[in-house]
């Protein structure tokens, strides 16, 4: 989400290692939101509030996500980098 608030139109600058400060807060927050969205989770399962099944659920939606977000990448052939 803060890719999508804060980036707009100029995705390369997120890409990029440029001395922009909001830049550097896009990327620490998609980085926390990305850690968050598997640390929370586990936090849970180990304090016995969620069962092994729901944990499951939730890493198997974040894998699929990542996954549709790479194919995205991959499919716009208008950028110079690559996943694959």
């Amino acid at each position: 989400m803060p890719l999508m608030f804060f980036a707009g139109s100029d995705g390369y600058s997120v890409l990029s290692e440029s001395g922009n400060s909001w830049a550097n807060a896009i990327k620490f927050l998609a980085g926390a939101s990305a850690i968050g969205s598997i640390a929370i989770p586990a936090i849970l399962k180990h304090a016995g509030v969620i069962s092994w099944g729901a944990l499951a659920m939730e890493l198997s939606s974040y894998f699929v996500f990542v996954l549709a977000i790479m194919f995205y990448i991959r499919m716009n052939n208008d950028n110079d980098y690559s996943f694959f």
